[in-house]
C-alpha cells in the first residue's frame, strides 16, 4: 500500500514542474525561472526535473506548447458561440487570471526574452484567432479592427488600467461591441 507521502505520479509531477515554471516567469521574470529554482518551487529533486526536462529549453517548449494548448481550446469555444467568433473575441478579451491567460503572459515574457519558439508561438495563435474573426465578420479590416480592439482590452485589464467596477468594465465592453456592430452589420 502507498503512503500518503509517496512522489507524485509521473504526469502529475510533469504538470507540477510546469506550474512552478510559468509561476517564477510570471511572478520573477524569465531569467529568474532557472532549472534550480524550478526545482525548488515545484518542490522536486533537480534530478525529477531532469527526468521530465533534461535541459531549459525543454521546459520552455513545454510551455509554449500547453499554450499553444490553451489557446486551440480557447479557438474551439470561439467558433462555436451562436453571437459569433468576433463578438466572443471581444466579450471574452479581459485578463481575469485563467490558465489560458498565465500561459499567454508567460509566451508573452519569452518572446522578451528572445526565447527560441516563443514569437512562432504567439504568432500562431494571434493568426488562428485573426482567421476565426475574419471568418465571422468577412472582412480584414474590420477582423484587424476586433483583433485590436480584443488585444487592447486584455492588455489594459492584464496591467490593472481598466476600472475596478464590473459595471464599468461591462459598460466598456457594451460600447466596443456597439462599434463592432457599426463595422460589421
Amino acid at each position: 500500500m502507498r503512503s500518503a507521502t509517496a512522489m507524485p505520479r509521473k504526469p502529475e509531477a510533469r504538470q507540477k514542474l510546469l506550474a512552478a515554471f510559468e509561476h517564477l516567469v510570471l511572478t520573477e521574470g524569465e531569467r529568474a525561472a532557472t532549472l534550480d529554482a524550478v526545482a525548488a518551487q515545484a518542490g522536486v529533486s533537480k534530478g525529477g526535473l531532469l527526468y521530465h526536462f533534461p535541459h531549459r529549453q525543454a521546459l520552455v517548449d513545454a510551455a509554449l506548447a500547453r499554450c499553444e494548448e490553451l489557446a486551440a481550446e480557447d479557438l474551439s469555444r470561439l467558433t462555436a458561440s451562436p453571437r459569433g467568433a468576433a463578438r466572443e473575441f471581444l466579450a471574452t478579451s479581459v485578463y481575469e487570471d485563467s490558465p489560458l491567460d498565465r500561459s499567454l503572459g508567460v509566451a508573452f515574457r519569452l518572446v522578451q526574452a528572445r526565447e527560441p519558439g516563443a514569437r512562432e508561438t504567439c504568432a500562431r495563435v494571434e493568426r488562428h484567432w485573426y482567421h476565426a474573426v475574419l471568418e465571422d465578420v468577412g472582412d480584414p479590416v474590420v477582423a484587424t479592427a476586433v483583433q485590436a480592439m480584443g488585444d487592447g482590452l486584455y492588455q489594459q485589464a492584464s496591467m490593472g488600467l481598466l476600472p475596478e467596477s464590473s459595471a464599468e468594465k461591462r459598460q466598456i465592453l457594451e460600447r466596443l461591441l456597439e462599434s463592432l456592430e457599426r463595422l460589421a452589420p
